[in-house]
């Protein structure tokens, strides 16, 4: 059995699983009480990815709990609220938002909103328009320009940041729309959201300004943030929690943690996607880690996604993951829009980061790492509950699917790529 030294000295080992029936069954602790939170993330996580430790998490399903929650916050703002986000829909929502953001503002809090200009294609210009008069600086990302190309119009935001006075942050998959709301006032979309106060609040907080500063050339306020910066760098960051943290913005750094991660797993890999078309590395360790004995599971659309070509692509990889041992679960009680996944019960990452092409390739993305017990096994809880919930696809069945369906999957996997 594997060993690894604690930062003490002490020899911690691997706990052997210990399975248990039901859909996707569960297993003891992988690791030891003993092994500390530094050394799982050094574990899990790639070098390049120092964590930020101190930070208190917690999870959030859907926007049932999440807009609940990412409002009380924006009417407490005292000082600065910054959110960015793909879709920010003048639906029910959006008013909710969009009333609690402009309050803010007239009480004299600094309000910055960003939205993607393809995500929020629908929305109505003139409610952006009146938040501005009420004092909130609302801006679109890449507004359509055909002038630029097509690469410009490709390259999307696709993050989901909220943070508030620099103190509470919270990212996820969650956009601002009735997509999210519970059934019977939204569709219900299902998704995940992670609110974060601590340390990586601050990081969240300058990837927003990062991509502010980029698209707007806002020199003055880089001027003014690094004059402030220089007296907040001489204080001490705020200690909230015992989670460790890292804050991934490159679509690269997050692909490579997803791999790392699942390279290194000993007893499971559950992972759920909104969006499922992976590249030849990501399908290359999924199925090494089913053939080392690691469980691995996945959570895809089935049959109601808001993207059916795509659904139709995903399916082109069920056969050859099945064949590897890999376990899939179709979500059928609408569309499923998460993009977590948990490693262990130790490793977990909450983002807007989909396994496809456009966020592998294009999008502007962030997402939460982490390397701890007690919300990796919050994510592993969430995980297996959803998965009561679904279908698991038989491999049997699905080899006698009609020839018409083989047929559309093959040619949309084809163009793969480009969907």
């Amino acid at each position: 059995m594997r060993e690894l030294a604690g930062e003490d000295g002490r020899t911690e080992g691997l706990v052997p699983a210990a399975r248990s029936p039901g859909p996707v069954p569960e297993h003891g602790p992988v690791w030891s009480a003993g092994v500390s939170r530094r050394l799982l993330a050094r574990y899990y996580l790639p070098q390049r990815h120092p964590t930020l430790q101190g930070n208190a998490c917690r999870l959030l399903r859907d926007g049932v709990e999440a807009y609940p929650e990412m409002l009380e916050a924006i009417r407490r703002a005292r000082r600065s609220i910054r959110l960015e986000t793909y879709m920010f829909v003048t639906d029910a929502v959006g008013e909710l938002f969009g009333q609690a953001l402009a309050e803010a503002a007239e009480r004299g809090v600094h309000v910055k909103v960003l939205y993607d200009a393809v995500g929020s294609w629908t929305s109505r210009r003139s409610f952006f328009e009146g938040l501005r008069q009420r004092g909130v600086d609302v801006r679109a990302f890449k507004p359509f320009s055909l002038q630029r190309g097509l690469r410009h119009l490709l390259r999307r935001d696709h993050r989901k940041i909220l943070v508030v006075d620099g103190t509470v942050a919270f990212t996820g998959g969650v956009n601002i729309a009735a997509h999210w709301a519970p059934e019977g006032q939204g569709v219900a979309w299902r998704d995940d959201v992670l609110r974060i106060e601590g340390p990586a609040v601050h990081e969240l907080e300058r990837r927003f300004l990062a991509t502010w500063r980029m698209m707007f050339r806002d020199r003055l306020s880089r001027l003014r943030r690094r004059i402030r910066g220089g007296a907040q760098a001489l204080e001490a960051r705020p200690q909230k929690g015992d989670v460790g943290l890292a804050v991934l913005s490159s679509r690269r750094s997050i692909h490579r943690a997803y791999l790392h991660a699942i390279q290194r797993a000993r007893a499971s890999v559950l992972i759920a996607a909104g969006y499922f078309v992976p590249d030849r590395r990501m399908v290359a360790a999924l199925k090494d880690a089913a053939k080392r004995g690691v469980e691995v599971s996945l959570l895809l659309n089935g049959g109601k996604s808001d993207h059916p070509f795509l659904e139709h692509a995903t399916r082109a990889f069920y056969e050859p993951l099945m064949d590897a041992g890999i376990r899939i679960f179709e979500w059928r009680r609408g569309v499923l829009h998460a993009k977590t996944a948990v490693v262990d019960g130790v490793w977990g990452t909450i983002g807007s980061f989909n396994l496809e092409r456009l966020s592998l390739a294009f999008n502007h993305e962030v997402n939460a790492v982490f390397a701890d017990p007690r919300l990796g096994r919050d994510l592993e809880d969430s995980f297996r509950l959803d998965c009561g919930n679904c279908r698991e696809v038989d491999l049997a069945a699905f080899r006698r699917r009609p020839l018409w369906q083989k047929a559309v999957e093959r040619v949309l996997y084809f163009f793969r790529k480009v969907l």
